[in-house]
């Protein structure tokens, strides 16, 4: 659990009375590629924190797949929206790659957050890390080119770039995998 401590350390100072209570609330998990780790229309019960692999967030709309995040190593990943408002998540999370990880349950987590001293500074980073993140990726379907949104991975994501199979990244741009061919072919 060192990656996490680490991660929260990097928002706050974590006393050891919080991480030796905090350690308790989490549970090791793992998932082969393929597996789902939230289905579309359930509740979601956990919150995770990748230690190796990737997670794909998508929807599925009769048999197409639309990819709209992904989750890499060190950070969180969830169905957050889902967690918090405890109603049906609308989309799915699934294992890209075999993932481990450690995991947080709803009722855990708000226990974090009442009896530590970090929980509640460390909750407000994730929530406000997810805001950021969604509303960058808002503004660029609406105000960037398909060339734009592409040429931005570089700079912003670049995993993505290097770890993600091309036709996930042209869903994560909103466009077909034969577009995104023509515009790899462009600036090359």
């Amino acid at each position: 659990m060192g990656h996490i401590k680490a991660y929260y350390e990097g928002i706050t100072p974590v006393d050891e009375s919080d991480w030796q209570y905090i350690v308790r609330l989490f549970e090791w998990v793992s998932f082969a590629k393929g597996d789902i780790l939230t289905a579309q229309g359930s509740i979601e019960q956990f919150l995770y924190f990748i230690e190796t692999g990737i997670v794909r967030y998508f929807i599925c709309q009769d048999t197409i797949e639309k990819t709209f995040d992904f989750g890499f190593e060190k950070t969180f990943a969830g169905a957050y929206d889902s967690m918090v408002l405890r109603t049906p998540c609308g989309y799915q999370l699934g294992a890209l790659t075999d993932v481990t990880a450690w995991r947080i349950s709803y009722d855990n987590l708000q226990q974090m957050y009442q009896h530590t001293k970090i929980g509640n500074a460390v909750g407000r980073k994730l929530s406000e890390t997810l805001y950021v993140a969604k509303s960058k990726r808002e503004l660029a379907l609406l105000n960037l080119t398909a060339k734009e949104r592409y040429l931005s991975l570089f700079s912003e994501r670049p995993e993505i770039i290097r770890r993600i199979p091309q036709k996930y990244v042209a869903s994560y741009i909103g466009i077909t995998p034969q577009a995104l061919s023509r515009i790899r072919r462009e600036i090359c």
